[in-house]
C-alpha cells in the first residue's frame, strides 16, 4: 500500500496550485464548490464530508467526486441520507479544524466523515500536531447533541519521509478512531494511487473511475455504519 501512494514532497508545488488553505466554503445547496449539498431532499439526515482535494473532486465536476458517487450508492441502496461535499484544496489538517465549528454548526450532521492528513504528508507536518487537529475535530462533533456518528479516513504518508514519520503518520488515524469511537476506513485510495490510468496527469488526483474505486473502497466499511445508524432513528 506504502508503495502505491507515491506521493513526493517535490509535489508540494501542486498544493498552492490547488488552492491553499480557504476557511469559507460556500453555502449547502449551491451546485458547485465545498460544502455543496449532493441531489437530496434537504429534510434527510446529512452526512457531513470535511475533506480536502481528494474529497472537491479536483481537476473534475463535484458531481463526480466519491461523494457524488457515494449520494448515489445510498440512493440505489434506499438509505436516505443527503451528502454534503465540504472539501476544500490544499487544505491540512488545522484547516479543516479551522472550519469544524461553522461547519457543525450549519449542518447539524447525522453523520460526520473526515478525509484529511494527506496534505500534512505532503508538508511533512509532524504527525502529533496532525494527530492534536484531527483528535480536536473528532471531540467538537463528540460534543453536539446529539452527536453524529464517527467516520475517520486512513491516509498514507509519502514514502520518502523516511519509516520513523510514515509509521507515526500512519498509526495516527487507528489512535484518534479508537479513542473518539470513530469508524476507521482503511486507505480509500488502495488500488488508485499510484496507478497513471486511475490519476489526472499530477500523479495525485484520481480520474472519474478513480474516484468511483475509491468510493467502492469505503463504501464496503460505511455501508454497515449507515444502515446502523438510520436503524436506531
Amino acid at each position: 500500500m506504502q508503495a502505491k501512494y507515491s506521493l513526493t514532497l517535490g509535489l508540494v508545488s501542486l498544493l498552492t496550485a490547488c488552492g491553499g488553505d480557504r476557511e469559507k466554503p460556500s453555502a449547502a445547496g449551491e451546485s458547485r464548490g465545498p460544502g455543496a449539498a449532493l441531489e437530496s431532499p434537504a429534510e434527510h439526515p446529512t452526512i457531513l464530508v470535511i475533506g480536502t482535494s481528494l474529497t472537491a473532486g479536483y481537476g473534475l465536476s463535484p458531481d463526480v467526486a466519491w461523494p457524488a458517487v457515494l449520494q448515489r450508492k445510498l440512493d440505489s441502496a434506499g438509505l436516505e441520507y443527503r451528502v454534503v461535499n465540504a472539501g476544500v484544496s490544499g487544505e491540512t489538517s488545522a484547516g479543516a479544524l479551522r472550519r469544524t465549528d461553522w461547519l457543525l454548526e450549519r449542518e447539524r450532521p447525522a453523520v460526520l466523515i473526515l478525509e484529511t492528513g494527506g496534505n500534512d504528508g505532503l508538508r511533512g507536518i509532524e504527525p502529533d500536531s496532525m494527530r492534536a487537529n484531527i483528535r480536536a475535530v473528532m471531540d467538537k462533533a463528540n460534543g453536539l447533541s446529539p452527536a453524529p456518528a464517527l467516520v475517520l479516513f486512513a491516509m498514507e504518508a509519502p514514502p520518502n519521509l523516511g519509516d520513523d514519520y510514515t509509521t507515526r503518520f500512519r498509526s495516527v488515524f487507528g489512535e484518534v478512531a479508537r479513542e473518539t469511537g470513530a469508524t476507521l476506513v482503511p486507505f480509500f485510495l488502495d488500488g488508485v494511487a499510484g496507478v497513471d490510468s486511475l490519476n489526472l496527469p499530477d500523479g495525485i488526483h484520481p480520474t472519474r473511475r478513480g474516484h468511483e474505486l475509491a468510493a467502492e473502497n469505503a463504501w464496503r466499511t460505511l455501508e454497515p455504519v449507515l444502515r446502523a445508524r438510520v436503524a436506531q432513528e
